[in-house]
């Protein structure tokens, strides 16, 4: 069994997600009950995940770990379709990830409230842009995998939840907008919310 450190509605998501469409059992552990989380990922982010004695850090590292131990039609074994599904899912955890943590960055630390609203007009307007990119790259396609699903699409949905929170206006395109309704309807991400949710109802 797997263990997965996690924050709610974090990159964790994906996580924890995947791992039920690989049919892997996980124990959940919320980052702030771990003892000396910074000994299991000195960055402090999550995930981390445990196999074993192995500790895992970097969420798409930790899912190209997964996907290639584990039998699934998430990612190519190789070829072009691999090294596209991979350009994928760093669009996703290298841009797009860090856009929105932009919004979190502004919430924490400009205080002014004019320059806050400017702060933010300007994450959210690279954040549009991204989403323009994704989908023109879904052009033809239900997913950025193709017919099904990818860990990218799983990586997306996370991330085109958080926008929610701040007072900004993001635009997701209608494809864009179809495969993360998709996505966050499958069983596999559905199960995740709930068990986060159920954890923290538990505490």
């Amino acid at each position: 069994m797997y263990t997965l450190y996690f924050l709610p509605g974090a990159c964790s998501l994906a996580t924890q997600a995947i791992l039920h469409e690989l049919n892997q059992p996980v124990e959940l552990i919320h980052k702030q009950d771990a003892d000396h989380y910074e000994s299991l990922n000195p960055s402090g982010t999550v995930p981390v995940l445990i196999d074993q004695r192995r500790v895992l850090n970097e969420g798409v590292a930790i899912l190209l770990y997964l996907l290639d131990k584990h039998d699934n039609q998430l990612i190519a074994r190789d070829g072009e379709a691999r090294h596209r599904a991979i350009e994928h899912m760093l669009l996703a955890n290298a841009s797009m990830h860090p856009a929105y943590g932009r919004l979190f960055f502004i919430e924490r630390h400009i205080t002014q409230a004019e320059g806050k609203q400017q702060a933010f007009a300007a994450a959210a307007s690279a954040i549009n842009a991204l989403w323009a990119a994704v989908e023109t790259k879904l052009q033809g396609n239900f997913y950025l995998g193709g017919e099904s699903p990818s860990p990218a699409d799983f990586l997306l949905a996370v991330y085109s939840r958080w926008g929610q929170s701040f007072p900004v206006d993001i635009v997701i395109g209608p494809s864009a907008r179809r495969m993360i309704d998709s996505v966050i309807a499958r069983d596999s991400f559905q199960k995740a919310l709930q068990r986060e949710k159920a954890y923290s109802n538990a505490a």
